[in-house]
């Protein structure tokens, strides 16, 4: 299944639609979840909370999502967080350097390369306008924060850019009243805004969007001091070695010197045994590291964890060793202490980063659990069952006979522990279909049967097969086949 038809299921079935396309004036990369949506969203957030937050013991915030101008100052997003952009001379349409010589030429130009370099391919290959053909312009520099007034003077503010920035500002506070105790992570979850030029493929590139971004505050001297490494030297993990893809545990990543220490090694291992819970294919993921040219202003060592789709690798997780650069530009610029004890020492933490896509995750599950089966003549999206919007569809065989007021019975005893969905209407196997394709693991249905025995037929999405279930027994049947509390 390729990505247009990927589109097609999430705009039947309510998983995610764009903003405001009622009206013409619409901007683009604005696109919103619907109930189907949500759902996924939610259960993922969840999963990611169980598998990387609770189980590293790690804190996790809240924070603002207007922030002062001196944040954005300290952090080096005023000055260095910009993408090259073009303009034609001709018809003045504005493209993102990069990308319009990468389509034009297949060159990639690191977004972070010297702007002459830019006009240097664009001259050399006579790049031209792709809708007028007409000649560009000089590459500039465009600042894709946006700025907001804050208050009846206008007080200048910005959307943050990335969720990180509340989670360093806040670090001393944090430290402090929790007692923390380095390595430490702080996690946070939340929308992210970023004035995209040309944003599109849905969910793949927006202007708001949802990161689930993780800091570990650590002790520059004692990166291999980690003694819980050994819970995932096992892991395997694919990573990119020259021009090829080598699997290997992470164990053997750091004997091999291509990981650079445990601290790095185990954070890579735990984020690869969170998205094999996912229902992705880390059988088609990479990290990748980046050269100096492709690495973030603040990154000193960077990995990209990528995962391979019909169009291509997408990144779904930048994970970076920040080095001190964030403590120390806020602390000179705030004049506050952000240093702290470890082990009688004074120390400013360095910062090792994990910063998660959550919209790009979202798209990545539905391409790699969604099948054609042609023989059943049936799309199915076979989701994790306890990621599925809908654990579980009420179906009645028919509305006469008592049936349907039987059903609504269970589904209300049912509606308060599972997401469960009541349907009365339609042919059964029309029901059965609509349910396969927003990858509800089961559907219960209340037959002429169930009247008599008090028993039920319960399908299963992805062996569409079907036994009959005791109704007071219902509730841990569906509990236990999708691993839902």
């Amino acid at each position: 299944m390729n990505y247009e038809q990927i589109i097609q299921l999430a705009l039947e079935r309510g998983f995610y639609f764009p903003s405001c396309e009622i009206y013409s004036d619409a901007q683009a990369g604005f696109w919103e979840y619907g109930p189907s949506g949500v759902g996924l969203k939610n259960k993922f957030v969840e999963l990611w909370r169980r598998e990387l937050v609770r189980r590293d013991r790690m804190l996790e915030i809240d924070g603002s999502q207007i922030m002062s101008q001196s944040v954005f100052i300290a952090s080096g997003h005023l000055s260095s967080f910009a993408d090259p952009i073009v303009t034609c001379k001709k018809c003045k349409s504005i493209f993102r350097a990069d990308k319009l010589i990468m389509e034009f030429t297949s060159i990639v130009v690191p977004e972070s390369a010297d702007l002459a370099e830019f006009d240097k391919v664009i001259s050399e290959k006579r790049v031209a306008c792709p809708k007028c053909k007409g000649e560009l312009d000089q590459v500039r520099r465009f600042n894709m924060m946006f700025k907001v007034g804050v208050g009846p003077e206008s007080e200048p503010a910005y959307l943050r850019p990335e969720t990180c920035q509340s989670i360093f500002a806040d670090f001393p506070r944090l430290f402090k009243t929790m007692r923390g105790k380095l390595p430490i992570g702080i996690a946070q979850i939340g929308k992210s805004f970023r004035n995209e030029i040309s944003p599109r493929q849905s969910l793949l590139r927006l202007r708001e969007f949802y990161q689930a971004e993780i800091e570990i505050f650590c002790n520059p001297n004692k990166l291999d001091d980690l003694e819980k490494f050994s819970e995932v030297e096992n892991t395997e993990i694919r990573l990119m070695v020259g021009n090829e893809i080598k699997k290997m545990t992470c164990k053997e990543a750091l004997e091999s010197k291509i990981l650079p220490n445990r601290l790095v090694g185990y954070y890579l291992g735990l984020l690869v045994e969170f998205y094999q819970k996912t229902g992705i294919d880390t059988n088609k993921s990479r990290f990748r590291k980046l050269d100096d040219k492709e690495k973030a202003f603040y990154a000193t060592t960077a990995f990209d964890f990528e995962v391979e789709t019909t169009i291509g690798w997408l990144e779904l997780v930048a994970c970076n060793y920040r080095s001190d650069y964030d403590l120390k530009s806020h602390a000179n610029l705030s004049k506050e202490k952000f240093e702290v004890i470890d082990d009688d020492a004074k120390i400013l933490p360095h910062v090792f980063e994990l910063s998660m896509g959550i919209d790009r995750s979202l798209y990545t599950i539905l391409e790699h659990c969604i099948r054609d089966d042609k023989e059943n003549e049936r799309v199915v999206l076979s989701l994790k069952p306890y990621l599925a919007p809908i654990h579980v569809g009420i179906l009645s065989l028919v509305k006469k006979d008592g049936l349907a007021e039987k059903t609504e019975e269970i589904f209300s005893r049912m509606r308060t522990r599972f997401d469960a969905f009541l349907d009365h209407s339609g042919a059964i196997g029309r029901r059965y279909r609509r349910l396969d394709e927003v990858g509800a693991p089961f559907a219960v249905t209340v037959d002429h049967q169930t009247l008599q025995d008090d028993t039920v037929t319960v399908r299963s999405r992805d062996s569409m097969s079907q036994e009959r279930v005791k109704v007071s027994e219902l509730d841990s049947h569906i509990a236990k086949a999708t691993g839902y509390p």
